[in-house]
Order: structure tokens, then sequence, then C-alpha cells
């Protein structure tokens, strides 16, 4: 599975998206690390021997993908691992996707980022204005908190800060992923994933 990448970037990449976050590079890395955050959007005990974070994109073909393949291994390992969700939007080749990401992080503001998360990859094609507040009113959102929101672009910030602490990090394309603080190579497919996860899992008492 090919991740995607934005055009002219680098392996580790110029955070060049730093300036319009207004945190530091050192507040971003205090904050966005490898390691589970408390301010993350995370799912599974936080004693969890397996610790799997993910940098993704809304509108990410690739990322449709790994949506479907972190289910099956949220099902499958259940209580032994902890999934945390960043936003790593790549305008430059999806449009809708930091909006997208936007409308994550107002429904997540309302408890309802996870729903929010299922209704943007299942209708990965369909992420304009009107449908991202289509999908507000049916997961229950106060739309009237909502439009006002996303009309402020509140959230604009938060998912900059994910995006300029994954170049940080070293990402430069979607989806990328961490587990236990290692980074984890899906570019030739996610079954990697799922090997990495298992051996984890296997060496775990």
């Amino acid at each position: 599975m090919a991740t995607d990448n934005g055009p002219g970037k680098s392996n580790a990449g110029s955070p060049s998206g730093a300036g319009r976050g207004r945190l530091s590079h050192r507040a971003l890395v205090g904050v966005f690390t490898p390691s589970i955050a408390f301010v993350d959007h995370a799912l599974g005990p936080i004693t969890a021997g397996i610790q799997l974070i993910e940098y993704s994109d809304f509108e990410s073909p690739s990322c449709a993908q790994a949506y479907h393949a972190i289910g099956i291994l949220l099902r499958q390992f259940e209580h032994r691992i902890r999934f945390v969700f960043r936003h790593f939007p790549l305008v430059e080749i999806h449009p809708h996707a930091e909006l997208a990401a936007e409308a994550a992080e107002a429904a997540a503001a309302q408890g309802e980022f996870w729903a929010m998360r299922e209704r943007l990859f299942e209708n990965q094609q369909h992420l304009k204005t009107r449908d991202l507040r289509r999908y507000a009113g049916a997961i229950g959102l106060d739309l009237e908190r909502y439009d006002s929101e996303m009309s402020d672009h509140i959230y604009l910030q938060r998912v900059q800060e994910h995006l300029v602490s994954g170049r940080l990090l070293g990402v430069r394309g979607s989806p990328a992923f961490f587990l236990n603080g290692e980074v984890v190579d899906v570019s030739f497919g996610l079954q990697a994933l799922e090997d990495a996860v298992e051996r984890i899992d296997q060496a775990l008492p």
C-alpha cells in the first residue's frame, strides 16, 4: 500500500506549517511525541502494552484502507492495544482534508470525535462543507455551535499543530504509524503493521 505524500516532500521535511500553528517547535515536541499525550484522541486502556499512533488524512485513499485495518486490530487485540489518531492533512493533493479534520475536532469538542471519524472515512468521496454539516447533524451535534466554530475555524490551529508535529517526527506522507515509539513502514502494505503488532503482543507477559 502506497502512502500519500505531498509534492516535493523530503523524508524528514521542513515544518512549513509551523508559523501558522503559533506554537514553538520545542513546545510541539513536548506535547506531540511518539508517546501518547493527554491531549490525544485515544481508544483503549492507558496501561495497554501496545501503543499505536497514526498520522492520517481523511481524504487519503490509503488512510481509508488503514481505517479498516485499524478497526480489525482494535477488535483483535481489544484491551491490549491503545490507539491514537492525529491529523496529517495534505492539502496540496487533498483539498478537503483540512476542513474535514476541523469538523472532526468540532465533533470532539462535543464528545463525538470517533463517530465523526467513522462518518468521514465511510463517506470519503463527499467531504464538502455541506456534507460535513450533514454528518454533524447525523451524529447529534449541536449544529448552532458547530456552525459557529467551523465558521471561525476555531480548531484549525489544533489540526496544524498535529501536522507540524508529524513533520518534526519525520512524517512525510499518510498514513504514518508509530508503534511503541518506533516507526512502522507500511509503504509495502498494512500487513507490516499487523505483523509488528503481533510481535509486540507475543512478547508481552
